[in-house]
């Protein structure tokens, strides 16, 4: 049995950041429950908001099928063997982050693509599913939204979207290589500190 290049990069994902999330509630203290409700979130959160967006209806949350599994055995793995990123947190946060990131992106653009939707919706549904459930994941765990700090975080999603849309990458196995591509960026990009450009100047507020 042979898997697709959608159904694969839904594997990745979802095990990327369902780990990422669960490697985000330890470090942050979370209990159990807590540690499978922000990897749940983290894995499904940025689909979700990608499908809520373009009108389908809530129920294809529930019908994930296996993802729903691997999230939930790459989760009780990490449970039982934490000392594997124990002595690494933020490295293991960050590739798994940059995993889910680069999969989930590629996945969202294709998802548009499909859909012959524009380039505007390209880049909306790569960076909605690329980044949306770290987003929340973010949220939850009460820190600054990764795609909100002046490191390059959703410029990698629109790399993506720019990619697929102009036919750069027509195969599956580009398709993979721009994956691999773009988890390299990424963790180049967090270990050099790349910046977007920041607005200077300071704004007073009124009374």
């Amino acid at each position: 049995m042979t898997i697709d290049v959608w159904d694969l990069l839904t594997i990745i994902g979802t095990i990327a950041f369902a780990l990422s999330g669960a490697i985000v509630a330890m470090e942050e203290d979370f209990d159990i429950l807590g540690m499978f409700i922000l990897g749940f979130v983290t894995a499904f959160g940025g689909g979700a908001i990608r499908n809520l967006l373009i009108g389908l209806p809530i129920g294809t949350l529930w019908s994930q099928g296996d993802a729903f599994y691997f999230a939930l055995a790459a989760m009780l793995l990490i449970m039982l063997f934490p000392n594997v990123v124990t002595k690494g947190w933020l490295k293991a946060e960050v590739l798994t982050d940059a995993i889910g990131l680069a999969s989930f992106s590629v996945q969202g653009a294709m998802y548009a693509m499909k859909l012959q939707q524009p380039l505007s919706a390209v880049i909306v549904a790569a960076v909605l599913t690329g980044a949306g459930g770290g987003v929340v994941r973010d949220v939850l765990a009460g820190r600054k939204p990764g795609i909100l700090r002046s490191e390059v975080y959703a410029g990698w999603s629109i790399l993506a979207a720019f990619v697929l849309y102009f036919g750069i990458v027509t195969s599956d196995t580009g398709y993979y290589a721009l994956v691999l591509v773009l988890v390299i960026l990424r963790m180049i990009g967090y270990k050099r500190q790349w910046h977007l450009p920041k607005i200077k100047g300071k704004v007073t507020p009124h009374d």
